[in-house]
């Protein structure tokens, strides 16, 4: 990722999210917790890198309007750091689904986001479903069920599938989800690699870099 500006101190500004982030060893913040900061620096710049659109200050944290605008372009750049099983995909160049199952929170924020991007040739399509029953084959689903037993129902079913499952539910990693979400003033993600691995997905090693959390033989492992 071409980083623009000053080498050692940039700032990227996408969807209304600013960040700021410190490399510069005679920056005033770095020269007071230098190792605290190049350490929060390193994060921030991978997480910039997932997200291609970056955020905050990221040694502050996030501050953004909408959280959602974060979570549309993370499932967006899902498709490029999560690698599905070649029968899991779209036929031919057929594009990437990305469901909602559950209320949309989304409003028209997805198709902003996605409109005229593509993905290993692929194009995004979206669809809406109150049900399981009403979902497509989707690569992505991002499960927006308040109810917990709901929840866990859907989940009882996808997760015996190639599905990248995401949500900003609590207990969605324990009740078998991939990929949680939480967007306050940070970006945290958690991530269920041991379900990931069970239905062959395969998750860049730069998604569990910029992890906050991961599941992992059973046991969740705190990253940062």
């Amino acid at each position: 990722m071409k980083l623009p500006g000053n080498p050692f101190c940039f700032a990227l500004e996408s969807f209304g999210l600013g960040v700021h982030t410190h490399l510069n060893a005679s920056c005033g913040v770095c020269a007071v917790k230098r190792v605290g900061c190049r350490r929060r620096a390193g994060v921030v710049v991978l997480l910039a890198a997932l997200l291609f659109l970056p955020g905050l200050t990221l040694s502050q944290g996030v501050t953004v309007d909408n959280p959602y605008k974060v979570k549309a372009a993370f499932l967006r750049n899902f498709a490029h750091y999560v690698v599905w099983p070649e029968y899991a995909l779209p036929a031919g160049n057929a594009p990437w689904c990305i469901g909602i199952l559950g209320p949309d929170p989304f409003g028209d924020i997805l198709e902003t986001t996605l409109r005229g991007r593509t993905e290993q040739g692929r194009t995004f399509v979206i669809v809406r479903a109150a049900t399981l029953e009403e979902l497509p084959p989707c690569q992505i689903v991002f499960m927006t069920y308040p109810d917990p037993a709901k929840r866990r129902a859907a989940l009882a079913v996808l997760k015996q599938k190639p599905i990248l499952t995401v949500s900003d539910e609590p207990e969605f990693l324990p009740d078998g989800g991939v990929i949680g979400f939480e967007v306050t003033d940070r970006v945290r993600m958690s991530i269920n690699l041991d379900q990931a691995r069970a239905v062959s997905l395969a998750i860049q090693t730069k998604m569990l870099e910029v992890s906050s959390e991961i599941l992992e033989n059973g046991e969740m492992r705190r990253m940062r």
